[in-house]
């Protein structure tokens, strides 16, 4: 059974929103597709910590999830950054398979993600990366300014750079439907501008 594994990397307390609401995202999007979703905080990273890297973890399958109560992505498909830094401090691919899709939030180029990564073992894994400016696109949410609903954020999902990076996501991948992100996002014109300005390179 194919399982896509789906692990976004995000800042502790500061993103933990827009980190969250990537996997919540994607998740009530293949909810609507009648697919088996899993989505959780890796309770590794707790307790969560201002400015500690955390991890938000998705699976979306076809079929039955079996493995419900292992509580981290060992083997993920789809990588998701919130921040271009994790791309050189952490071995984000570790446990990846060949194939990999890479998400970066970042307002660099293609070569600037991939030189941080020279010296991580697992860059060949890398199939597809996709570089996005969400954090221009969705200002004001983005970890120097957190709103006044702080890290827990409120009943809406998807209204900062996590909307645009769910909606990427969806757009590189075909893991859920575009159509059904746009359904459940709340902030549908940032999660636009971020589909219309994603750039993609084929490695």
């Amino acid at each position: 059974m194919a399982v896509n594994e789906i692990t976004t990397w995000a800042c502790g307390v500061l993103q933990d929103t827009n980190g969250r609401d990537v996997s919540k995202v994607l998740g009530a999007a293949a909810g609507k597709e009648g697919k088996d979703i899993w989505v959780i905080d890796n309770y590794a990273d707790l307790p969560d910590r201002v400015n500690v890297p955390v991890r938000k973890y998705c699976k979306i399958s076809d079929e039955p999830i079996k493995e419900k109560f292992l509580y981290e992505n060992h083997h993920p498909n789809i990588v998701v950054l919130m921040e271009d830094v994790y791309a050189k401090a952490y071995n984000i691919l570790k446990g990846a398979p060949k194939g990999v899709t890479l998400v970066v939030n970042t307002n660099k180029d293609f070569d600037f993600v991939l030189d941080m990564m020279a010296a991580n073992p697992d860059k060949g894994k890398i199939k597809k990366l996709a570089v996005v400016d969400a954090s221009s696109i969705a200002p004001g949410v983005d970890r120097d300014l957190m709103d006044i609903e702080g890290a827990e954020g409120g009943s809406q999902i998807g209204k900062g750079i996590g909307a645009c990076l769910a909606a990427v996501v969806a757009k590189v991948t075909g893991v859920v439907s575009l159509d059904n992100v746009m359904a459940v996002v709340a902030n549908k014109e940032a999660a636009k501008k971020a589909v219309d300005s994603v750039k993609v390179k084929e490695l």
